[in-house]
């Protein structure tokens, strides 16, 4: 198992906290070189890019992944707004500057990709290229966030509708989380069982309903996440609490105002973007996916890969890094 914390460790994994501007970040990082920083998405940890760490650091590169504010060891503020894509690229800033560095690749999963494609955006001096996984760049456009998803429901309510309500899904996952993230890692990776005729979507709700009663239920370890692996993230969740990464949801029509005068923005340094072939927000991105030529000139490539799911970095670690590593290798 690649993933096993004590491997990583005796192969030169340190952990420790730092202070990104006034923001206390936990990272976990490997190697020296050039800054490559990882940022994972929900509901997720440092732990998530434990197959890439050794690979990128073996290839001579400083491989640093932090917990995202809210997560795991770093800093969980209260207050909902403190969760602005302002405030996330922010803490990555902070954190380059107090590994004693000035610029980086950064590599975002899931709602690290927004994270990422923000911090490129807002200082394209620092984030000297980008890699996204799973959710694709996707311009500020007129489109209020909240809108867009109350539309896709329909009759039913979409998980990110009903992650707004603070207090709602932390109660529904409070009863068992590791049943909840098993659920959730199973019902949106490759593995997840086909839907029966007849069977509501997964990932939505009725109104007031319970997110998990749509979900196929987590019975065991999957190819890529050991019940160690799964132990690992809900201790992570009992340490820091649900409400940090829930936040992030509840802040998309925040980040719609305070990204105004990035209206349609292209983001210019080299890019890459990687999806998955089940992906949900790979599918829901095509559009998004077939404007790269416009919206991300420097793109280097644009790749699919077959059969994984949503969890990209863990399903395929072997196919991720060596699409890394080749964008890597071509920015030097």
């Amino acid at each position: 198992d690649m993933g096993r914390l004590d491997d990583l460790i005796a192969s030169g994994l340190v952990r420790h906290d730092v202070d990104a501007h006034g923001t206390r970040i936990h990272v976990a990082e490997m190697g020296t070189g050039p800054l490559v920083l990882f940022v994972h998405g929900f509901p997720e940890s440092w732990y998530s890019w434990r197959n890439q760490l050794p690979a990128v650091a073996a290839a001579g590169y400083r491989a640093v992944a932090i917990d995202v504010r809210g997560y795991g060891s770093s800093e969980a503020p209260e207050a909902i707004d403190a969760y602005r894509l302002v405030d996330l690229a922010g803490d990555c800033v902070g954190v380059i500057e107090a590994l004693g560095e000035s610029e980086a690749v950064i590599v975002g999963h899931d709602w690290g990709s927004p994270i990422a494609s923000t911090a490129a955006l807002l200082r394209p001096d620092m984030f000297r290229a980008m890699a996204l996984l799973s959710v694709p760049y996707t311009p500020r456009n007129e489109v209020r966030p909240s809108d867009f998803f109350q539309s896709l429901g329909g009759k039913d309510v979409f998980y990110i509708d009903h992650f707004q309500e603070p207090g709602v899904a932390e109660a529904e996952i409070a009863t068992d989380p590791i049943a909840w993230l098993g659920a959730f890692y199973l019902n949106a990776s490759g593995e997840a069982p086909e839907l029966a005729p007849g069977e509501p979507p997964r990932f939505f709700t009725e109104s007031g309903g319970r997110l998990v009663d749509r979900l196929a239920p987590w019975t065991g370890p999957l190819s890529w996440l050991s019940s160690e692996d799964l132990a690992f993230y809900a201790a992570e969740f009992a340490r820091a609490g649900f409400s940090g990464g829930l936040n992030r949801y509840r802040c998309m029509d925040r980040d719609w105002f305070d990204l105004r005068a990035w209206h349609g923005a292209k983001i210019r340094q080299p890019s890459l973007f990687i999806g998955g072939e089940k992906d949900g927000p790979t599918a829901f991105g095509a559009g998004s996916i077939a404007r790269f030529p416009e919206t991300l000139p420097g793109l280097h490539a644009s790749v699919i890969l077959p059969g994984v799911g949503h969890w990209i970095q863990q399903e395929d670690a072997e196919g991720t890094n060596a699409v890394v590593l080749g964008f890597l290798n071509a920015l030097s």
